[in-house]
């Protein structure tokens, strides 16, 4: 009988240690940010940033709507990270503007009304 108890106990405190352990591991935050993206190189310019990006696990960005989605660690990045990430290669995101010396390096297909 004692070691039946012994052996619930260690086996409800593994499962609970597995399931804690798990949601804190699969912690995955996404974001949806609005960009200022024109046509597939800048797809293809963005992605890459965003590949390199400590934390992000995941991006695509929709060039018809350019909206960017992200899906990121919140324990290795935020938001504003990935934002200025998304600045300093030339673009807007949300609020934050694009980098004036970034922005200036970009294809003119890439800049606000080069393309459409």
């Amino acid at each position: 009988m004692k070691n039946s108890l012994k052996t619930l106990f260690l086996l409800a405190t593994l499962t609970m240690s597995t399931v804690v352990f798990s949601q804190e591991v699969k912690k995955i935050e996404t974001i949806e940010i609005k960009t200022s993206a024109q046509c597939d190189q800048c797809k293809e310019r963005i992605e890459k940033t965003m590949a390199y990006e400590k934390g992000v696990k995941k991006s695509n960005l929709d060039v018809e709507t350019a909206i960017l989605t992200v899906e990121y660690s919140p324990k290795k990045t935020s938001p504003e990270k990935i934002k200025k990430a998304v600045s300093d290669v030339g673009y807007d995101a949300d609020e934050v503007l694009a980098n004036p010396d970034a922005y200036q390096k970009l294809p003119t297909c890439c800049k606000k009304g080069g393309h459409k």
